[in-house]
């Protein structure tokens, strides 16, 4: 066999080629550190995911997450394609990984093999007023007919990606954390046939930039779903502590015009009493 052979300065170069390797690899598994936090949650339905960047959380969602698929089945006659309606929740036992970084960031969630695959791709930018913000700018769904836990009798089974188009969700004020309970649904468009899949997100608390402290989420700010929700349910108190303050107010203004009448002289009712003033 002949033998290779390499100068100092290609060997020098071979080396630092392997280093740089070896950093960028150990970079990239730094940013894919993923853990799952859900059985901190009291909710059975709801899943908690962290990531993680050289042992600091730089991203955390916490939602619970409901999927609804179409896909066609075979008509009884054989020959024409109906169309039925897998439903289905993110389990909390899912695998998580993601990427962190200054203005974007990414989490995937999978289960089941990676049959289901869930990805969120968040984004910073600056809008009107110098005002930063982040967003989720777009959702992706990977998803198995074949899987026959949630896809029964799905006619030529096989995998399809469901994604949004243009998505801006979420809007948040940079530095704070997304906060809801009320449902927030997207309609992802899939391969299958250009199907609609909807995705439901619903107690949601999400933070994919800035986080301050390990393990925890910034100061929250309330979707304007939730606020108007707040202020229906307080507006019939306010105007019921209103109404009452008014007739608070016109029953003592009453008392102090009956006291007020009471100590006046009364003159005589009887025009004959005047004869003799």
């Amino acid at each position: 066999m002949g033998r290779l052979n390499f100068s100092t300065k290609e060997s020098a170069g071979l080396l630092l080629l392997c280093v740089c390797g070896a950093l960028a690899l150990s970079v990239v598994l730094a940013e894919q550190e993923g853990e799952n936090l859900s059985g901190l949650s009291d909710n059975p339905d709801k899943a908690i995911f962290a990531v993680r960047e050289n042992g600091t959380t730089c991203l955390m969602v916490e939602f619970a997450v409901k999927f609804l698929v179409p896909y066609d089945v075979l008509a009884l006659n054989g020959i024409d394609l109906i169309t039925e309606q897998a439903s289905f929740t993110l389990p909390r036992g899912a695998e998580i990984e993601g990427i962190c970084g200054s203005t974007e960031s990414e989490i995937h969630i999978s289960w089941k093999n990676n049959a289901y695959i869930l990805h969120i791709y968040f984004s910073k930018e600056i809008r009107e007023k110098g005002i930063e913000v982040w967003k989720i700018n777009k959702i992706q769904f990977v998803y198995d007919t074949s899987e026959t836990s949630h896809f029964i009798n799905a006619y030529n089974p096989g995998k399809h990606t469901a994604s949004t188009h243009k998505l801006s969700a979420l809007v948040t004020p940079a530095g704070r954390s997304y906060v809801c309970l009320a449902q927030q649904t997207v309609t992802l468009i899939s391969s299958d046939h250009q199907k609609g899949i909807t995705v439901s997100m619903y107690d949601i608390q999400i933070q994919p930039f800035d986080i301050a402290s390990d393990f925890m989420f910034s100061a929250p700010y309330k979707c304007i779903t939730d606020q108007r929700e707040r202020l229906e349910e307080t507006l019939p108190l306010i105007l019921g502590l209103i109404l009452g303050l008014i007739i608070i107010i016109t029953l003592t203004i009453y008392h102090f015009h009956l006291k007020l009448t009471a100590t006046q002289p009364q003159l005589p009712r009887d025009r004959s009493m005047y004869k003799n003033m």
